[in-house]
């Protein structure tokens, strides 16, 4: 009989082979559930705290055992570039939605707090990120150009309605939300991020008045 492989903390893994006749699409489904657990469970805890997370206790909190989530994330660098994915992606992609949603002006300013929130999942994440950025173990994400994309997309619409300026660039944007970020460290309350944010909205709004 083959033993299970055995995990980083010497706990067996789930076993990785294909599911029993007749309960393919169940099996999946869980697996995909569990898989989705985990990166949301990871995507808190790496926001919220000031240190390292041990994978054991996001396994606790997604109610799964250790060796399933070892099954899906062999290492803690496959799980921090998992949970990276999902929130560049959350962030990147959520503009079209937003202006269905609100006018472009206020679609730019929720669409910032959703990069504020990108942002601070990352801090929880950056040691990880950069020695998995710098082996070559975590892929170069185009992050900067994802995210200058959205804001062009919420910028032009704007345009088009007034509610915001014609005359900015999409990367001038990036560079000053990336400055309102690097200024306000994890020290520092989220009612002073959001004030400098409500500054940028101001700054990209049409003159009046003159």
């Amino acid at each position: 009989m083959t033993t299970p492989e055995a995990t980083p903390t010497g706990v067996p893994a789930d076993p990785p082979a294909g599911p029993p006749p007749g309960t393919d699409r169940p099996v999946r489904a869980d697996a995909r559930r569990n898989r989705e657990k985990l990166v949301a469970v990871a995507r808190a805890a790496f926001t919220a705290a000031d240190d390292t997370v041990p994978l054991e206790v996001i396994a606790r909190q997604a109610a799964v055992g250790i060796g399933t989530l070892y099954r899906h994330f062999p290492t803690r660098e496959a799980l921090v570039e998992a949970v990276y994915a999902a929130e560049l992606d959350d962030v990147a992609t959520s503009a079209p939605a937003l202006l269905d949603a609100y006018p472009p002006d206020v679609a730019l300013r929720v669409w910032m707090d959703r990069y504020a929130a990108f942002v601070a999942a990352k801090r929880g994440m950056l040691e990880t990120l950069r020695t998995g950025w710098a082996s070559g173990r975590i892929a170069t994400p185009t992050t900067r150009e994802r995210i200058t994309a959205a804001i062009a997309t919420i910028l032009e619409r704007g345009a088009g309605t007034g509610a915001l300026r014609a005359d900015i660039d999409a990367d001038d944007v990036t560079a000053m939300l990336l400055g309102v970020f690097l200024a306000t460290g994890t020290g520092d309350t989220a009612h002073r991020t959001d004030r400098l944010l409500d500054l940028v909205i101001d700054a990209l709004r049409p003159r009046t008045g003159r």
